[in-house]
């Protein structure tokens, strides 16, 4: 799906996604990654959601974010707390939704001047599995 056009390059938007990946400022990603709105996207190395360990937000946490929105697929699934601990221990929220839902708002938080970041976890094999 095609969310909008966008020729600046300031600010990090998601432009479009499907099963298999999503694209920023138009550049497409078929592999997990980590986007703020004022740094170019980066590899996350959480190829599926089971791999993601308190390490993946110990990375997060180093950008300091005010909230942290986690794409986790095609469905929405929740992370343990005790994953997320030490980014609640510094006021970081972090919200779970499916990676579809996770862009949208990632682009409306990112609008409003939000400090978000944006951890997708793109599955290579997620769509072999339904």
């Amino acid at each position: 799906m095609k969310l909008h056009q966008s020729d600046t390059q300031k600010y990090q938007t998601v432009t479009g996604y499907d099963e298999t990946g999503v694209e920023i400022n138009a550049e497409r990603y078929n592999y997990s990654l980590i986007v703020l709105p004022e740094t170019p996207p980066r590899a996350w190395n959480a190829p599926t959601f089971e791999s993601i360990t308190a390490e993946h937000f110990d990375i997060i946490g180093a950008d300091s974010p005010d909230v942290v929105i986690l794409g986790t697929g095609a469905r929405q699934r929740f992370i343990h707390p005790k994953l997320t601990a030490a980014l609640t221990m510094r006021r970081i929220g972090v919200e779970c939704m499916d990676s579809q839902a996770a862009c949208r708002t990632y682009n409306i938080l990112m609008g409003e001047g939000r400090k978000v970041t944006l951890a997708l976890v793109i599955d290579a094999n997620e769509g072999d599995q339904a």
